[in-house]
């Protein structure tokens, strides 16, 4: 699931990119594009607001401080790169995994542990 999705080490953290859809109906996660989360907010494109919008649902979505996520470049783009401190590599993958399995349960209405019965 998460094959084409990469993590980056750099000497001030870990980075991402991820691509912004401002102005959605519903905010969060909407999987994976061209190598880059999907990330829908609400907020419009003036002055910051989706940029804030961003970093505020990032942090709720990986369980992450907002202190420890910063846009490293793309500020005014669409398609922006998450510098996250603070956490290693292994544990960023694995929360970024986990939001991408719920969000693909929710899709296809599974339970979240994804529990299949043995036939």
């Amino acid at each position: 699931m998460i094959a084409t999705f990469s993590v980056k080490e750099s000497k001030n953290g870990l980075t991402f990119d991820i691509q912004v859809t401002p102005r959605a109906k519903r905010a969060g996660i909407a999987g994976q594009q061209d190598e880059a989360l999907k990330v829908k907010v609400t907020a419009p494109p003036v002055e910051g607001a989706a940029n804030d919008a961003c970093i505020k649902l990032l942090a709720k979505e990986l369980g992450l401080k907002k202190g420890q996520i910063g846009i490293l470049t793309g500020q005014t783009s669409r398609r922006k790169t998450i510098l996250i401190k603070e956490i290693t590599k292994d544990e960023l993958e694995k929360k970024i995994k986990g939001v991408l399995e719920q969000q693909s349960a929710a899709a296809l209405k599974l339970p979240p542990n994804n529990l299949f019965l043995n036939l």
